[in-house]
């Protein structure tokens, strides 16, 4: 979605609350920079100017959805390089707006991030009405991750494929339950841009997060999941979920096996 075309991937940034003094922002970048160019210059000696103190990686989804396995990843990598604890929160609610704001609020010092996410690009024409300005009110410091998403079904569909997925949905309209990680969510526009495109009517049922949906998915309260990569391996693997395609263009190195969702449903 960044470039302009809707590839259904999804893009994760860093940010912290504008405005951002200047100075603290080259310290940071020449840090990024030093640890390129120079990886055996000392913990210490990068850790004198940034960070002073433990920094906070806000994720505004709950604990156990990619969101927060991105946060946990790329918070530990920081430590072990910066020398500084990187404590993940997570703030879920109002699709990521919770939590957007707490960042927001918080003093601009660069010592609290926010995990951005798709909704906040998708929340700024979602609500009519929110306390910031996310253009505005936050400085991006680095593009962190680029997944694919995953079209994931409870063992209970009888659907082993994109095909059949569309005929048992059209056979059962209003009655087959889609969850998201909330509204406006990547799962949902995934999903909802599925529905449109393939005639379907699923209904969407909007969570707190990947991970409780993800719970409900394995507990078969709902049917079908449009997922971010992160966290479902396993749960595929171990047939506890059965994947049906990935929503990317091309096909996805993760799940080399699975099609497209775009052979099925052409332009998707």
């Amino acid at each position: 979605m960044s470039d302009g075309s809707f590839d259904n991937s999804s893009g994760d940034t860093m940010k912290w609350p504008r405005p951002m003094k200047p100075p603290q922002r080259r310290r940071f970048l020449r840090l990024l920079a030093s640890i390129a160019a120079a990886p055996v210059l000392s913990r210490l000696a990068r850790a004198q100017a940034y960070p002073t103190r433990p920094v906070r990686i806000v994720a505004a989804f709950a604990a156990g959805g990619g969101v927060d396995i991105t946060a946990r990843l790329i918070g530990q990598w920081l430590s072990d390089r910066l020398g500084q604890s990187f404590v993940v929160e997570n703030r879920p609610g109002a699709g990521g707006n919770i939590g957007t704001e707490a960042v927001v609020n918080t003093p601009p010092d660069g010592h609290t991030l926010l995990l951005a996410t798709v909704p906040n690009a998708v929340n700024t024409t979602l609500y009519e009405r929110l306390n910031f300005n996310f253009i505005r009110d936050t400085t991006p410091v680095a593009g962190i991750i680029r997944v694919p998403m995953v079209v994931l079904v409870h063992p209970s569909v009888p659907a082993k494929t994109i095909s059949e997925l569309i005929a048992y949905a059209k056979a059962n309209p209003g009655k087959v339950n889609m969850a998201s990680a909330g509204s406006g969510s990547a799962p949902h526009m995934a999903g909802e841009l599925f529905n449109f495109m393939a005639g379907v009517k699923m209904v969407h049922v909007p969570y707190r997060g990947q991970g409780p949906a993800l719970s409900d998915l394995l507990g078969g309260q709902v049917q079908v999941f449009f997922a971010t990569t992160p966290g479902t391996s396993d749960f595929i693997r171990t047939g506890k979920l059965r994947a049906l395609a990935v929503t990317t263009p091309t096909k996805a190195e993760v799940f080399a096996e699975l099609p497209k969702l775009g052979d099925v449903v052409p332009g998707y």
